[in-house]
C-alpha cells in the first residue's frame, strides 16, 4: 500500500512533514511579546524608582548608616525622584507653554519639590511615585478598553478571493482595489465595502447594527465590511478602499475617542481653570500668612503643610 502525500491548497508542506509554525502564529507570538515588552517599559520607571527609594530607606533607617545624610541623601532620593518626576515636570512645562499654567502636573511638581525643600525626601519621592503608578494604570486601562473594542469589531478576514478573468485568486484584503470583483463564500465575513453583483443575498449585520435578524440585499445594494454572508456564495464589486471602509472609520473613531471630551469632563476642565489658581493661592497663604499671626513661626513647618494641601486628592478636581 503506497503512502500518498496530500497537499493543502495554499500550503507547501505535505502531510508527513514535520509540523512547522505558520507565519500567522509567528506574527501572533511576536505581537504578544511586543505587548508584554511595552507594558514592562511603562512600569520600568516606577519600579526602578521604587527600588532606589527602598534602598535609600533601608540604608537610612534599617542600617542607620552615618554617612547617609546631607548631599548623599539628597542625591540618592533625588535620583529616585527624577526617574518618575521628570516626565511629570516635562508635561507641566508643556502645559505652561500652551497657556495652562495650573495643571495637575504643575501641582504635583510644586508639592513634591516643596517636600524636598524642607528635607522630606522620602515623602516627595513617594507622592510622585504613587502618582506615576496611577498614570500608568490609567493608560493601561484605556489601552485595554480600546483594544477590546477593536478586537470585538474588527474580525475581518486577512485575505479575500478575487475573481479576475474567471480565475479565483487569494490576495491580502488590504491589497484589493476599487472595482475588483470578490467572491463571498457562505459564512465568510466581508472585508471591504462594496456593491452586490448577484440578484439576492442574505447577510448577518449584527457586528455593525446589532440586529440579529438577517438582512436581505439585492443587486446594486451596498455591502459593508463586517457583514457575514449567509446561505450561498455571492460576488461583490469593491467600491471603497480597505482603509476607507465604514468599519475602518468606526475603529478610527474609537481609537481617537479619548481626544473627544465628554460634557462632564469639559465642565471639570473649565471649573479647574478657576479652582486650581484658588488652591495654589491658598497654599501660598498657608505658607506665608501665619508669619503675621504666629509668634513662633517656622517656615519649614508651614511649607510642609502648604505642600500637603497641594498634593491632597481632595483638592485635585480631576
Amino acid at each position: 500500500m503506497k503512502h500518498t502525500h496530500t497537499y493543502a491548497a495554499e500550503e507547501s508542506a505535505c502531510c508527513c512533514s514535520e509540523s512547522t509554525t505558520s507565519p500567522s502564529t509567528t506574527e501572533h507570538n511576536h505581537t504578544n511579546a511586543s505587548k508584554v515588552l511595552s507594558k514592562w517599559k511603562l512600569f520600568f520607571r516606577p519600579i526602578l524608582a521604587f527600588v532606589i527609594l527602598c534602598s535609600a530607606l533601608a540604608t537610612e533607617h534599617l542600617f542607620k548608616a552615618n554617612w547617609f545624610e546631607g548631599r548623599i541623601a539628597l542625591l540618592w532620593y533625588g535620583l529616585a525622584y527624577l526617574i518618575v518626576g521628570f516626565p511629570v515636570m516635562k508635561d507641566a512645562w508643556k502645559s505652561i507653554k500652551k497657556g495652562d499654567f495650573f495643571s495637575e502636573f504643575l501641582l504635583m511638581s510644586i508639592a513634591t519639590l516643596g517636600a524636598f525643600a524642607i528635607g522630606e525626601y522620602p515623602e516627595g519621592v513617594a507622592v510622585m511615585l504613587f502618582y506615576s503608578v496611577g498614570e500608568v494604570l490609567q493608560s493601561l486601562a484605556v489601552s485595554r478598553a480600546k483594544l477590546n473594542i477593536k478586537t470585538l469589531l474588527d474580525q475581518r478576514p486577512e485575505t479575500v478571493t478575487r475573481i479576475e478573468n474567471n480565475v479565483q485568486t487569494s490576495i491580502n484584503a488590504a491589497e484589493a482595489c476599487i472595482d475588483d470583483i470578490l467572491l463571498l463564500k457562505p459564512g465568510e465575513k466581508v472585508a471591504l465595502d462594496g456593491e452586490l453583483m448577484d440578484e439576492k443575498a442574505s447577510f448577518n449585520t449584527a457586528a455593525l447594527t446589532g440586529e440579529s435578524k438577517p438582512s436581505t440585499k439585492r443587486k446594486g445594494d451596498s455591502v459593508l465590511a463586517g457583514m457575514i454572508n449567509l446561505e450561498t456564495a455571492s460576488t461583490m464589486r469593491v467600491t471603497t478602499a480597505y482603509k476607507d471602509s465604514k468599519l475602518s472609520k468606526i475603529l478610527d473613531l474609537i481609537q481617537h475617542a479619548s481626544a473627544q471630551k465628554a460634557p462632564t469632563e469639559l465642565f471639570i476642565r473649565k471649573f479647574a481653570k478657576i479652582y486650581t489658581p484658588i488652591v495654589v493661592g491658598l497654599a501660598v497663604l498657608i505658607c506665608l500668612a501665619p508669619a503675621l499671626f504666629v509668634s513662633h513661626y517656622v517656615f519649614s513647618e508651614w511649607l510642609y503643610r502648604a505642600s500637603s494641601s497641594l498634593s491632597s486628592p481632595a483638592l485635585v478636581p480631576w
